[in-house]
């Protein structure tokens, strides 16, 4: 059978595995439970400006003031009387110093001057060049000095190896390069670029700005099911999985769960909020994922215009908590959040840019003027045809900018306008001419609701897998009545905007195909 793990038996590996062994052989432990640590890195950073000493006199120097810290060799120079490493922490790095003749090594934590094997008996300096290697991570203790040449150090006194590492780190400059390398070993490329890291701890306050935003506007945060027998709102394709217990196909949700927070508005909420994930079965891009966080809101007794309100709070709230700035480069746009935000009529637009008028122009006039402007496209239908074009022209909306008035036909769940039904209470944040995200004004005449369905459904059979289901169910808790109501949903999408990265890039884990 074909060794998945290969790269295990690499010459170092088995070396590192042989220390492993006569370590083990000795009941030294390699391997520690807990460590109480009383210093990060960044801490002792922040002592800067001690005032610089000679090793020889720091050595000799018991009554100097002790730090101890963990965390991993990250580099590792040895020589005969001083050794020279990189230890780094989730804070910051700084250089360690060891010296022959004073360096203890603990053991369960009790120091000792030398360590016993069966083969021999060994002081601390040479355990340390013998067992310890780069990506160890280790506890060490005591004086904080500055050298002549004003870098910050750490001479070690004592030190306790915690875990022993079989597996070297790659090497810095050219280690992880292949993005699917660094996405399937994403612990690798966090633990090797600091810039990963810090992206990933900005993207834990994106979503804690929007659930402190939406707390401090009083919103209830709910949760929904995840497993549906209907898929809603959302044009785009489910995972399909098969409940055991139940006996019935049943999909992954691909929305943020709208039809479930609208029944809750029957249910007297006035204010509420879900942030969790959504699937979705299509393709991958700079902008697409197939599992990713989304927030969906509903406020009772507001209509668009109050949501697009806000929104923007909303939207200015979230750069301020997690980047200090209101300015991105996104996109080559130069996006200024503080701008007045363009409002962008959506029939307005294709009629004035490109002669085309949504709800009178013919089908083929629409393929000619996407032929004519060599735009990608698939001939479905009108509301297919009419979103090609929009596409078209989104490309120059530098942003940010809210988009409204969009047709009835491509926003089956938005309140119709009272003076013109064909046209729809809904806007979507323009940002670097995406799309980031959309609300509404939302529909809560069932009868309405009900015959918007059929028409989705009508698309359905004509293979249109995107067209959204019919649920009848939730015509039938409209029809108990539910107040005036506004929606909004946003995604990670945003972050990855205002990282400028692809959304892939942004997630944890993002999914990579199996090596099997």
């Amino acid at each position: 059978m074909e060794n998945r793990f290969e790269d295990w038996y690499s010459q170092e590996t088995l070396q590192r595995i042989a220390k492993l062994d006569l370590l083990r052989a000795t009941w030294f432990d390699c391997f520690a439970e807990k460590f109480e640590k009383s210093s990060d890195v960044s801490d002792l950073v922040s002592l800067w400006n001690i005032e610089s000493i000679e090793i020889s006199d720091l050595a000799n120097n018991s009554e100097a003031i002790s730090y101890s810290l963990a965390w991993r060799i990250m580099w590792f120079r040895s020589h005969w009387r001083l050794s020279f490493a990189t230890l780094k922490d989730e804070s910051w790095e700084i250089q360690l110093v060891f010296n022959r003749w004073n360096l203890d090594i603990n053991n369960w934590f009790n120091p000792s001057t030398e360590i016993s094997l069966d083969w021999e008996i060994i002081d601390g300096y040479s355990f340390l060049k013998k067992f310890i290697d780069i990506g160890d991570i280790v506890w060490v203790k005591w004086n904080l000095f500055c050298t002549k040449t004003g870098q910050l150090s750490l001479f070690v006194r004592e030190l306790q190896l915690l875990t022993k590492t079989l597996n070297p780190l790659p090497e810095k400059f050219h280690g992880l390069k292949d993005q699917n390398t660094r996405f399937r070993k994403r612990y690798l490329d966090i633990l090797l670029n600091w810039w990963v890291k810090e992206m990933l701890q900005r993207r834990s306050k994106y979503f804690k700005a929007i659930r402190d935003f939406m707390d401090w506007e009083w919103f209830t945060e709910v949760d929904t099911p995840t497993l549906e027998v209907t898929t809603w709102w959302a044009d785009a394709r489910p995972f399909v999985t098969h409940h055991n217990a139940l006996d019935m196909e049943v999909f992954l949700r691909i929305s943020a769960w709208e039809l479930w927070q609208k029944r809750l508005m029957v249910a007297w909420f006035e204010k509420i909020y879900e942030l969790w994930r959504i699937f979705r079965n299509e393709w991958i891009s700079h902008e697409h994922a197939q599992d990713y966080m989304q927030m969906e809101v509903y406020w009772a007794y507001a209509d668009y215009q109050k949501m697009m309100w806000l929104v923007k709070n909303m939207y200015l709230y979230i750069v301020d908590k997690v980047y200090s700035t209101r300015k991105f480069n996104i996109r080559w746009f130069e996006i200024d959040f503080d701008q007045e935000w363009e409002i962008i009529d959506y029939t307005q637009i294709i009629k004035d840019k490109l002669w085309i008028d949504i709800f009178n122009s013919t089908e083929e006039e629409m393929i000619s003027k996407l032929n004519e402007l060599w735009a990608n496209y698939e001939a479905w239908n009108r509301a297919r045809l009419v979103d090609y074009l929009w596409k078209y022209l989104r490309k120059s909306i530098k942003g940010p900018a809210f988009l409204i008035n969009e047709p009835k036909f491509t926003s089956p769940l938005a309140k119709s306008d009272i003076h013109n039904p064909e046209i729809t209470h809904r806007f979507h944040v323009i940002i670097a001419w995406s799309e980031v995200w959309n609300g509404y004004s939302e529909l809560n005449d069932p009868i309405d609701q009900k015959e918007r369905f059929e028409a989705q459904q009508a698309l359905r059979d004509w293979w249109d897998d995107e067209a959204q289901m019919a649920d009848w169910d939730f015509v039938e808790a409209l029809m108990h009545g539910m107040p005036p109501t506004a929606g909004f949903g946003v995604s990670e999408r945003l972050f990855a905007f205002l990282e400028w990265m692809s959304i892939r890039e942004t997630q944890t884990f993002p999914l990579v195909k199996s090596n099997n």
